[in-house]
């Protein structure tokens, strides 16, 4: 938002166990989401990654550091591809200019802006009730992102 993005803290974890285990990034499908989302924000700038992260217990050799390191980059250079042609192709950004519209007029531009408060809301949603219950199309999405990822 201010233009100051210092790092992405790019390490990975198990996800059974909810929290990081701080292991080099080698997910695809993970660096292709974070870099989307970089993607989106305009680019890393002067900001970089930072691998907050350590070999394997069993990873003895001092080469095995070297090599996690590479694999790290590459993961992340590979999600970089895959999220830039993403992005230039469109291929998901219809999805999301759908799912919210609503923010583009009316009271959903109103709360975009901050131009509103809790009463209006309320009332607004008392006049109107819940709104229309829409798909998020998750798995449509991710059957989207695996076409880019295996290339297919």
């Amino acid at each position: 938002m201010n233009g100051l993005l210092g790092s992405v803290d790019a390490n990975r974890g198990d996800l059974l166990l909810g929290w990081d285990t701080d292991q080099f990034p080698a997910d695809v499908y993970s660096t292709a989401m974070a870099m989307g989302v970089i993607l989106e924000q305009g680019g890393l700038g002067s900001g970089g990654l930072n691998f907050d992260a350590k070999v394997r217990r069993g990873s003895t050799d001092p080469e095995d550091l070297f090599a996690a390191h590479i694999g790290g980059m590459d993961s992340f250079a590979l999600g970089l591809k895959i999220a830039a042609r993403l992005k230039k192709d469109g291929a998901l950004s219809h999805f999301v200019a759908k799912r919210y519209s609503s923010y583009d007029k009316g009271i959903g531009r109103k709360i975009e802006a901050g131009k509103t408060n809790l009463k209006e809301l309320e009332a607004f949603t008392l006049r109107n009730g819940e709104p229309e219950q829409r798909s998020g199309k998750q798995e449509v999405l991710e059957n989207i992102l695996n076409q880019y990822l295996f290339g297919s």
